[in-house]
């Protein structure tokens, strides 16, 4: 598997495959890659000719006292990662050659990134969608691929593409999570053994809120969420920022848990921030 730091030798690479009539598909990452991501590589190593895995911890979408500078690193296990995967190039562009001086231009997708994750992290989707921008203009892949998890981004960059016309296809795998729920996450490093513990409280309470729809029947949005409120408020070591029932296409509000419904939610263990959601077609 192929390093590539400079971004004209990533557009040589792209050109070469493109004269050869190759696909692309590119599977954006910040690193430091666990299951989830590689279970996008192979499908992208399923579907396409050339796989680019981006390896990029991007600034702009990190606020302030967030954990850029503390975000977990580990480009020689990820590339060996991503190599057994089926990827075949990785892409690790320095910061200043991302966003060298003087840079003024961004890319805002509105009304999907105003709650949920929106609503607490100003300017996150803003810093996503412009370094995802970026990525699709450099890679020109035929298809990316991008994980449930983070389900707003996701419906994020697929407007984006759409809106602005993009010729790629945004393609969304499946939560990845360990035997015992709980959705894996770089930021799952962060846990210490008793927090680790904690988190199954993120998936017990979207299992809660499932089984009260699809076995009690109960369709109520607000007796839905506090069914969660109630769970996640049972962990000591957890604390809820949000638990949000909407519509699973557009995320506008609903009363009713009916058709294509996300539930998400995002807690603290401790000092981590985590997220993790479920679709449900009532």
């Amino acid at each position: 598997m192929q390093i590539v730091r400079e971004l004209d030798d990533l557009r040589g690479e792209v050109k070469k495959a493109k004269k050869e009539g190759k696909s692309i598909g590119l599977v954006p990452t910040m690193g430091f890659l666990h299951e989830g991501h590689l279970s996008l590589v192979r499908s992208a190593s399923s579907q396409d000719d050339v796989v680019v895995v981006s390896v990029f911890v991007n600034p702009i979408q990190f606020g302030e006292n967030e954990d850029y500078e503390d975000y977990p690193r580990d480009l020689e296990s990820d590339l060996q990662k991503a190599r057994e995967a089926g990827g075949d190039l990785m892409f690790c562009p320095r910061v200043a050659d991302m966003y060298p001086p003087g840079y003024a231009t961004f890319v805002e997708v509105e009304r999907l990134t105003e709650g949920l994750c929106g609503a607490n992290r100003p300017g996150h989707f803003r810093g996503v969608t412009t370094v995802v921008n970026k990525l699709f203009n450099l890679v020109e892949p035929d298809r990316a691929y991008f994980g449930q998890k983070d389900a707003q981004q996701a419906l994020t960059i697929k407007r984006m593409a759409e809106d602005l016309n993009m010729n790629v296809e945004v393609r969304v795998g499946p939560v990845i999570r360990e035997e015992d729920g709980v959705a894996l996450s770089s930021r799952n490093s962060y846990l210490s053994p008793e927090e680790r513990r904690a988190a199954r409280v993120l998936y017990r309470a979207l299992s809660k809120a499932r089984d009260l729809v699809y076995i009690d029947k109960e369709y109520r949005v607000e007796t839905v969420r506090q069914c969660i409120e109630d769970e996640v408020g049972g962990e000591p070591l957890a604390q809820l920022e949000y638990a949000e029932i909407v519509n699973g296409d557009d995320l506008s509000s609903i009363s009713e848990v009916k058709g294509n419904v996300l539930i998400a939610l995002a807690v603290k263990i401790g000092s981590t921030r985590l997220i993790d959601n479920m679709l449900l077609e009532v």
